[in-house]
């Protein structure tokens, strides 16, 4: 559900919005958030058989920093940012994979 899908429900119903359940949009977020996501989306990704993703290639980190004119004082930030996303996409991809994994042991 998007968040015009949410305020529109919300109308309907004659309910109070309530801002803990509505989902945020891309322009709800600081412009650094933004430029973080962008630049962890324009990175190659590291993917190996049998086993799977294993993160972000952060070779060309210091030319998408230019790119989104990312000053010296937000780069511990944003590379803060890139690993927290990372992590939570290796996570992800390891869940998924020993799902996979486990539903073939079965048949």
């Amino acid at each position: 559900m998007t968040k015009d899908q949410y305020l529109r429900m919300v109308e309907q119903t004659g309910e109070e919005i309530d801002w803990e359940r509505c989902p945020p949009e891309l322009s709800d977020f600081p412009d650094s958030i933004v430029d973080a996501l962008n630049i962890f989306h324009s990175m190659g990704n590291k993917v190996y058989p049998e086993i799977g993703y294993i993160g972000k290639d952060f070779s060309n980190r210091e030319i998408l920093f230019e790119l989104y004119d990312i000053k010296k004082y937000q780069e511990d930030w944003i590379m803060e940012l890139l690993l927290f996303l990372e992590n939570e996409t290796v996570n992800e991809a390891q869940r998924q994979l020993k799902a996979e994994y486990d539903r073939m042991k079965k048949k």
